[in-house]
C-alpha cells in the first residue's frame, strides 16, 4: 500500500473513531420494548410491552448465549470471524469474482460489517447500500475491530440483529419462538435462529432449507456423521414460526409470576419502555402462593366430587412495614376470566367482618369476651319486612359466650351485637379500616353483621392487619421505593384488638362449628376467620401471624355459586399452607397482653360454658355469669344496672322522613330503651323528655340528639337522628 493510500485509511479510521460509539455506549443505549416488574431481590416477575414499534427483550450477555447459537451464527454469517480484522478480504474477492461471472454466492459482509450497519440504522434492518455506503461500512468495521473485542462484537450483533417480523435481538426471539432463555437453545433452534438472519420474512420452506444447510455445516465442522439433522425440519420450522403471529408480550422464567400487580402498577406509575420497577414482592413466596392456589382449585374440582370453583386469589402483607409480599390475582388454569384481578375485585365479605363488629362492641363496653348472647331464632323488623338471620348449619346453639359466638362464627349472636352497636356506627368503623363501603350503614341494615357489604381481598386483609397491629390502620405498599409510612389511624383500642385476636387464635372457641381437628389450626400462633357469602359465591380465609397477614379468596370470577364449599374446605387449606410456609424457619408468637387488660377466672351458672380464664378490658371483668328471667345477667360486683342500659330505638344515624299523606299530628317517633331496674330518663336536645321505657315523640324536622341519663344526670347512652319534613308535596298541592 502506497503512502497516499495509508494516509487515506488513517484519516478514514480517525473519522470513524469520532463517529462510531463504543461497546459500552451501544449497550447502555439499548432499550427493551417492555418494562419489567422486579421482586424485592431483583428477580423478574412480569414484563409488559410498551413500545409497539418492535419487540425487544433485555440485553443478553454473550456468556448467557448457548454455544450452539454462537456457532450457528459464525457458520452461517462469517466463517472466518475469529480470523479477520473486520473485513474478510478473501470472502470479498470470492464474491467479486462470482459477481463478475454471474455466479450466485453469499455476500461478503462480515458480522462486524453488519454490526456497523445495525448501529448506523439504530437497530433497524439495513437496506441495499451504495458503493460509498459500503466503503463507509468497511471503514467502520475496521475501527470496531481495533477498539472492540471479538466477544463484544458478537454480543452486540446478537442483541441488535433483526429476526422475523417485529422481533429484534436474541432475547425476544428465543422467548417468542421457543419459550426459553437464550442459554437453553439447542442446535436445531440455533440453526433456525441463524437462518432467520439472512431471510427474516422468507416462507417456511426457504427458512427450513437455510436451517438445514447450517445444521449440516455445523455437523461437518465437528466431523460427525449421524442421523440426518434435517428430518422433519420443515414442519418444525412452520410450528415455531407460527407462534410469532399471535405471541403475547413474552414471559420471564417459568411463567409471568405477577401479571395482575404489574397491570395495576402500569396504570398508576406508567413505566417507560426498558424501565425496571422494583416491587415489594418476594419471588419465592409469590411462586409458592400461586402454585398453592392452583393445587387447591385442582383438588376442589377433582372428578369424583367437582365443586364448581374456578378462581382463587391471595395476598400476603408484612404487618410492620405494610409491604405486600405476595399478590396472586388469579390462579389461571381453570378460570373463565384469568385477566380479572380478584385481589381488587369487590365481593361480598361474609362472616369476615364479625371480628371488627365484636372489637367495636368491646370498645364500647357493650359486651366482653365472656358475655352471653342468645343464639336462638330472631326476627327483626326492617323497612323491607322481617330480617331473620340463620346460622351456617341452620342450627341454634342457645346461650353462648362472645368467645364462642365469634370463634364458631355464629350468625344470630352477631346480629344481636349489631343491634347494640347499630349498623350506622359499624359502617363508619369499617370505612375507617379502609374497607370500600359504597353506602351508609342503614342501607345494609342488620345484614351488615353477616358481611352483606362488598369488599376487596386487598382491603380486607389490610383491615385484619390493623388488628395485628393493636387496632391501628395503615396503608400497604407494593413498590419498593417506600413513601414515608404514615402514623396510622387508631380504629380499635389495643385492649379490644388483643381480646379479639385471642379469640381468633383459640381453637377451642371454634369447636361448635369447625370441630377440634380444624385446618384453621397452625403449628404456631395465628389468628384467622373464614367467611362464605350468600349462595356460596365467595369463600374467604383471612388472618395473621406475629409477622404476616394472609388473605385468601376462592370462588368464580363470573359470580357463579360454588357447590358444597365451606370455610374449611375452600380458602382455608390454601391459607394454612401459606402460613406454614411463612413460618417454616421461625415461630410465630402470640402478642403480649397490653396493660389495659386483665385475666379473670369465670364461672358460668349451670355449666352453660366451661369454667375458664378469660381476658377483659380493665373495669369490665366479672367472676360469675348466669341467666335470670330469660336474659343474660352478668354479676360484676359493684357494677350498676344503669351501666348495662342502652337506647334500643332509634338507632344512631337514623333518618326519619315525614309522610305527606299522614297528618303531622298523627305521626310519632318512638324512643325505646333496653329493660333496666335503674331509674333512667330521656333527654332530647338537652331537655328532659319523660322516664317511660317507651316514649312517643311528635317529630320536628331537623337534626336531634337523644340521650339516656341516670339519676345523677350522667349520660348512659346517646344517639343522633334526623327528621326530614314533607314540604315538596304540600307546595305542589298549593300551586294547583
Amino acid at each position: 500500500m502506497n503512502r497516499a493510500a495509508c494516509l487515506f485509511v488513517a484519516c478514514a479510521l480517525s473519522a470513524a473513531a469520532h463517529a462510531s460509539p463504543g461497546f459500552d455506549d451501544v449497550r447502555a443505549k439499548w432499550r427493551s420494548s417492555d418494562w419489567v416488574l422486579l421482586s424485592r431481590d431483583g428477580e423478574p416477575l412480569a414484563r409488559t410491552r410498551v413500545d409497539k414499534s418492535a419487540r425487544r427483550g433485555d440485553w443478553v450477555a454473550l456468556a448467557d448465549v448457548s454455544p450452539a447459537l454462537r456457532e450457528a451464527i459464525v457458520v452461517s454469517e462469517d466463517k472466518r470471524f475469529y480470523e479477520h480484522a473486520g473485513v474478510d478480504w478473501r470472502g470479498a474477492a470470492a464474491a467479486a469474482w462470482g459477481n463478475l461471472w454471474n455466479t450466485r454466492t453469499r455476500g461478503a459482509s462480515t458480522v462486524t460489517m453488519q454490526l456497523t450497519g445495525l448501529i448506523e440504522e439504530d437497530g433497524k434492518p439495513p437496506g441495499r447500500r451504495s458503493i460509498g455506503e459500503k466503503a463507509q461500512q468497511t471503514v467502520g468495521a475496521l475501527w470496531i475491530e481495533r477498539s472492540w473485542r471479538k466477544d463484544q462484537i458478537l454480543e452486540a450483533y446478537l442483541n441488535l440483529v433483526p429476526f422475523r417480523g417485529e422481533i429484534v435481538g436474541l432475547s425476544a426471539l428465543s422467548q417468542t419462538l421457543f419459550g426459553k432463555a437464550p442459554s437453553g437453545l439447542d442446535e436445531r433452534e440455533a440453526a433456525l435462529a441463524a437462518a432467520l438472519v439472512r431471510a427474516p420474512n422468507a416462507p417456511y420452506a426457504k427458512v427450513a432449507t437455510r436451517a438445514c444447510v447450517i445444521l449440516r455445516d455445523m455437523q461437518a465442522l465437528h466431523g460427525t456423521r449421524g442421523v440426518d439433522p434435517c428430518v422433519n425440519l420443515t414442519s418444525y420450522v412452520q410450528l415455531a414460526l407460527t407462534r410469532t403471529a399471535s405471541a403475547p408480550a413474552f414471559a420471564l422464567g417459568d411463567d409471568s409470576l405477577a401479571p395482575h400487580l404489574a397491570r395495576r402498577i402500569a396504570g398508576e406509575v406508567h413505566p417507560a419502555a426498558g424501565e425496571r420497577v422494583r416491587s415489594t414482592l418476594d419471588a419465592r413466596l409469590q411462586r409458592f402462593a400461586r402454585d398453592t392456589l392452583a393445587r387447591t382449585l385442582a383438588e376442589l374440582n377433582a372428578r369424583a366430587h367437582p365443586r364448581n370453583v374456578h378462581d382463587a386469589a391471595a395476598i400476603v402483607i408484612d404487618n410492620q412495614t405494610g409491604d405486600v409480599l405476595a399478590w396472586v390475582g388469579s390462579a389461571g388454569g381453570l378460570s373463565n376470566a384469568p385477566e380479572v384481578d380478584a385481589v381488587l375485585a369487590a365481593r361480598q365479605a361474609g362472616s369476615t367482618l364479625k371480628p371488627f363488629l365484636y372489637a367495636q362492641a368491646i370498645d364500647e363496653k357493650r359486651v366482653t369476651a365472656a358475655t352471653l348472647l342468645d343464639d336462638a331464632p330472631l326476627d327483626l323488623a326492617t323497612g323491607g319486612g322481617l330480617y331473620i338471620p340463620q346460622n351456617y348449619d341452620h342450627d341454634f346453639k342457645g346461650w353462648v359466650s362472645v368467645r364462642t359466638a365469634l370463634g364458631s362464627s355464629l350468625n344470630v349472636p352477631a346480629v344481636r351485637t349489631l343491634v347494640m352497636v347499630t349498623p350506622h356506627r359499624f359502617a363508619k368503623t369499617l370505612v375507617a379500616l379502609g374497607l370500600p363501603l359504597s353506602q351508609a350503614g342503614d342501607y345494609y341494615g342488620f345484614s351488615l353483621a353477616l358481611g352483606s357489604a362488598d369488599v376487596t381481598l386487598a382491603t380486607l386483609a389490610n383491615a385484619y392487619r390493623a388488628l395485628a397491629n393493636g387496632g391501628i390502620a395503615r396503608p400497604f405498599f407494593d413498590l419498593a421505593d417506600h413513601r414515608p409510612a404514615p402514623a396510622g389511624t387508631r380504629v380499635f383500642s389495643a385492649e379490644a384488638s388483643f381480646v379479639v385476636t385471642d379469640i381468633l387464635a383459640d381453637n377451642n372457641a371454634r369447636t361448635r362449628t369447625f370441630g377440634f381437628d380444624s385446618v384453621l389450626a397452625t403449628r404456631t400462633f395465628s389468628a384467622v376467620k373464614t367467611g362464605t357469602s350468600k349462595d356460596m359465591r365467595d369463600n374467604w380465609a383471612v388472618g395473621f401471624t406475629s409477622r404476616y397477614t394472609v388473605g385468601v379468596w376462592v370462588g368464580n370470577a363470573d359470580g357463579a355459586p360454588m357447590w358444597d364449599v365451606s370455610g374449611v374446605t375452600g380458602a382455608a387449606p390454601a391459607w394454612n399452607a401459606i402460613v406454614n410456609y411463612l413460618n417454616r424457619r421461625s415461630d410465630s408468637r402470640a402478642p403480649s397482653a397490653p396493660a389495659g387488660v386483665v385475666r379473670t377466672n369465670v364461672v358460668y351458672q349451670d355449666d352453660i360454658e366451661p369454667r375458664r380464664d378469660e381476658w377483659f378490658v380493665r373495669g369490665t371483668q366479672m367472676n360469675a355469669i348466669g341467666l335470670t328471667a330469660n336474659a343474660a345477667h352478668a354479676v360484676r360486683g359493684a357494677t350498676s344496672d344503669a351501666q348495662a342500659a342502652r337506647i334500643a330505638a332509634p338507632t344512631d344515624g337514623t333518618i326519619f322522613a315525614l309522610d305527606p299523606d299522614i297528618p303531622p299530628a298523627r305521626q310519632r317517633v318512638w324512643f325505646e330503651r333496653a329493660e333496666s331496674g335503674a331509674p333512667l330518663a330521656w333527654r332530647l336536645d338537652g331537655k328532659t323528655y319523660g322516664r317511660d321505657a317507651r316514649a312517643g315523640w311528635l317529630p320536628w324536622p331537623g337534626r336531634h340528639v337523644l340521650e339516656l341519663v341516670d339519676a345523677h344526670g350522667e349520660v348512659v347512652d346517646k344517639v343522633s337522628f334526623e327528621v326530614r319534613g314533607a314540604y315538596a308535596k304540600t307546595a305542589a298541592r298549593a300551586s294547583k
